[in-house]
């Protein structure tokens, strides 16, 4: 029984020299915040090439909207273009042709024209 009991022992050592490396391992990557650094910088790079521009795109499209008035000539989401002729506080009425109005929201005027574009 002597040797089995060496035997046993080797076992053990050998378990405490495998689970040695794997510490290394985890030195390797580093503890704490620079483990983090990867997944901060990635968010870091998201918000600039998404989130960013989409906000700066919404921020811009509602003062258009808000700064809608009567005579202006606009597309709508459906590609209608038209000059509007009344605003209301969520609808507005665009005339698409002469003695044919239509009432869209606000939120569907895509684009403002330059004046003169609808005939």
């Amino acid at each position: 029984m002597p040797g089995s009991n060496k035997e046993f022992q080797v076992f053990i050592s050998e378990a405490f020299a495998q689970a040695a490396p794997a510490a290394a391992a985890d030195s390797l990557f580093g503890g704490g915040i620079t483990g983090m650094l990867p997944i901060i910088l990635m968010f870091v790079v998201l918000y600039f090439v998404m989130i960013r521009p989409q906000m700066k795109r919404q921020k811009e499209a509602k003062a258009m909207i808000d700064a809608l008035a009567k005579g202006d000539e606009v597309v709508t989401t459906g590609g209608m273009i038209g000059k509007i002729t009344k605003i209301g506080e969520s609808f507005l009425s665009v005339e698409i042709a002469s003695g044919v109005e239509i009432q869209v929201q606000r939120g569907a005027v895509v684009q403002v024209l330059p004046k003169g574009t609808v005939k």
